[in-house]
């Protein structure tokens, strides 16, 4: 080896040279996720249509082998890691709403895990909101469906509001529709840590068809009042003298 050139290092995320002891089962785990992880990194960075196998195999710490044994294509690999992010939002909002007492205080919550989740993990929001439009028909059909997925959820939570209004069922594919396009145009100027400070608006937009204004006003207020009962630092408590 020339003096000049230095072995690269290991990245935190690649497991031990040589004799480690762990698993054949744990290591192949271990590098596929890392195949997945690397996808999210390098997309959000160069963009699907820039990106190559050979910018993950890079990013991942893993060989040409390895990526193969586990994907066909960088397709392959955009749309698996697509589905893992998906079906983990999918599985966060139903549990948050399912949790929750009421269909306003449902929407809140599922509302929240989802704008908390793409504001925390901004990597797997441009994955996700922006990039799948430019990987191809199978992206945007899993898009597609992620969609009326929340929006089914929003329809039928709707239907259990006693004297609620009953809109079309389209009108809740609209809205979820278009809360998709606000975070949309977020996500793409980078501005993905703003999402959690849409919450109360974008809840009301959300309860308004099925609850009326008085209704979505008032707890889109009681919302406004709870974050700023939280953001408020607590005084200390003076001691008598």
């Amino acid at each position: 080896m020339s003096a000049s050139r230095k072995p690269q290092s290991r990245g935190p995320h690649q497991l031990p040279p040589g004799r480690h002891g762990l698993t054949r089962q744990f290591v192949a785990s271990n590098q596929r996720e890392r195949i997945l992880d690397a996808v999210a990194d390098v997309v959000s960075f160069a963009g699907y249509a820039a990106m190559s196998v050979e910018d993950i195999i890079a990013t991942a710490g893993v060989s040409p082998p390895t990526f193969y044994d586990n994907f066909k294509s960088k397709e392959d690999a955009f749309l698996t890691a697509y589905n893992a992010v998906g079906a983990e939002l999918s599985e966060r909002g139903q549990d948050a709403y399912v949790a929750s007492e009421s269909f306003a205080a449902g929407v809140i919550a599922c509302l929240k895990a989802f704008l908390e989740f793409a504001a925390a993990e901004p990597r797997y929001a441009e994955m996700c909101i922006v990039e799948a439009l430019a990987a191809g028909p199978a992206a945007i059909e899993r898009r597609n469906n992620l969609m009326k997925t929340l929006a089914a959820l929003l329809y039928k939570g709707a239907q259990r509001v006693p004297e609620g209004n009953r809109p079309p069922e389209l009108v809740a594919e609209a809205i979820v529709g278009g809360i998709y396009e606000i975070v949309y145009s977020r996500v793409l100027q980078g501005r993905a840590e703003e999402l959690p400070e849409l919450l109360p608006d974008l809840a009301y937009s959300m309860m308004l068809p099925y609850l009326g204004h008085a209704t979505a006003e008032r707890e889109v207020a009681r919302l406004r009042t709870q974050a700023s009962n939280t953001d408020r630092p607590q005084q200390p408590i003076s001691e008598s003298v």
